[in-house]
């Protein structure tokens, strides 16, 4: 891998799409700013084609000065190349289903008609100076003499990037790694890939890793991995994966993921689950004895990376699971300090509290446990 890694984020795009989620226009610029200012290189900033509203969006994000590349997402249509054109923007995404059942079922067309549509379009947003992305819809169903024509014609008529679109996720890593390196090899090097993954069957990220390690330079995400049904590749997932299992720093600010992450679910009203990878509230969060016993003693024992790396904080809870150490650890903390023994009793005492309460303990209750203690 010599080429830079580049993340195209499309959260204001894909991420929009899931069912249900509607991101206000000051919403959109709030997000794209934060994307922004974290060291994201690209943003997919939506469809002119959806209308006026939308096109004005796209302005205003494209007024704002960003330092990331801005692009659209065009159906396979003249007219959508025409209403990114009116909107400034100077790079456009062009979406053509390649597999059989979308162009039959989602278009009633043929491989004839994708051909020489994809063929019209890109000519004519090349006629406007524009940096092109064909992304290739439902890539991973299609048969692979017609994506490969696909992708040749792509590639001669200058386009500058081909997307993969693995539309359902029904790909694993092994696959991806073989497609995309098959790819690589036979369309060489005039023309980038983007691999673009969605989350039905919980591969997304290691499919977009995979991806990257044979061949692909671009990588399509969304913030907490929004997106329709099971949604897409995720922003902070990818990011964290390549900094620390495959060596490649990308230069994002990942302090700020959490407060990124926290915007959007709100914004979309999608909350983040406690145990979400990267950033979920209760991934930095232990009580196990044996997982405390070796935090305190060394955090690398059970955590990947610090907390403050992704904007998060280590917590050390007192419940059911937890050992005597951690019990005088977090009463330390507290301003007493316990005996052996004394942190032993507490702990059967705490253990039967988090048992009926099906939780563990907070503070003021702990604090209730050991006056109670303490009274006999």
């Amino acid at each position: 891998m010599t080429k830079m890694i580049i993340i195209n984020d499309t959260t204001l795009r894909d991420g929009e799409q899931a069912a249900g989620v509607v991101f206000r226009r000051e919403e959109k610029l709030h997000i794209a700013r934060m994307l922004d200012t974290i060291g994201v290189q690209e943003i997919e900033a939506g469809i002119p084609a959806m209308g006026k509203e939308e096109q004005e969006t796209i302005k205003a994000i494209l007024s704002m000065g960003l330092k990331a590349r801005i692009s659209t997402w065009n159906r396979a249509v003249i007219q959508d190349i025409k209403a990114s054109v009116d909107c400034g923007v100077k790079m456009v995404s062009i979406s053509v289903p390649v597999s059989d059942i979308h162009l039959k079922f989602v278009l009633n067309r043929n491989r004839r008609w994708a051909l020489e549509q994809t063929k019209r379009v890109i000519d004519y947003a090349k006629e406007y100076g524009l940096y092109v992305c064909v992304g290739a819809v439902d890539a991973s169903r299609s048969a692979w003499d017609f994506f490969m024509r696909f992708a040749r014609l792509a590639q001669d008529c200058g386009a500058d990037r081909l997307r993969f679109d693995d539309t359902v996720g029904i790909l694993n890593p092994f696959q991806t790694f073989e497609i995309i390196n098959k790819l690589r090899s036979e369309i060489g090097v005039d023309i980038d890939i983007e691999i673009h993954c969605h989350n039905d069957f919980g591969m997304a990220t290691a499919n977009t890793l995979a991806a990257i390690k044979a061949g692909a330079r671009y990588a399509s995400v969304t913030v907490n991995g929004l997106g329709e049904r099971a949604g897409n590749a995720a922003l902070e997932e990818v990011v964290m994966a390549l900094k620390h299992i495959e060596g490649i720093d990308l230069g994002v600010d990942t302090a700020r993921f959490r407060e990124l992450s926290e915007y959007v679910a709100n914004a979309s009203l999608r909350a983040i689950p406690a145990s979400k990878p990267i950033v979920g509230s209760d991934i930095f969060v232990h009580e196990s004895g044996v997982h405390v016993d070796g935090i305190l003693k060394k955090s690398l024992t059970y955590e990947p990376f610090p907390p403050g790396e992704v904007g998060l904080e280590r917590k050390i809870l007192i419940g059911k699971h937890s050992g005597s150490h951690a019990v005088r650890h977090v009463f330390k903390k507290l301003g007493i300090s316990l005996s052996e023994k004394e942190s032993r009793d507490i702990l059967r005492r705490v253990r039967i509290a988090g048992e009926n309460t099906k939780k563990a303990l907070s503070d003021d209750e702990l604090m209730g446990v050991y006056l109670e203690y303490m009274d006999g």
